[in-house]
């Protein structure tokens, strides 16, 4: 479930500029700039090289137990 990135209007932008270009390189993380409450631009951080897909999900996953271990419970499909 992803949630959508944090947004700020277009006045409080400009006022802030420095300071939310200041986050988005630090928290990696964009932010949508609104006008009159709809998006009409995002900030997003500048990476230098383009990401790999290898070892892109490294770490993402979690293994809780044996995962070919039967768990006790009858399969119907084994009635």
């Amino acid at each position: 479930m992803a949630t959508d990135p944090p947004s700020v209007p277009a006045g409080q932008f400009k006022a802030r500029c420095l300071e939310l270009m200041d986050q988005v390189q630090a928290r990696r993380i964009p932010i949508v700039i609104t006008k009159r409450g709809k998006p009409v631009a995002r900030l997003v951080p500048y990476d230098d090289e383009p990401p790999t897909l290898f070892g892109y999900m490294a770490g993402s996953v979690t293994i809780l137990g044996d995962l070919i271990e039967p768990i006790g419970e009858p399969w119907e499909a084994d009635a």
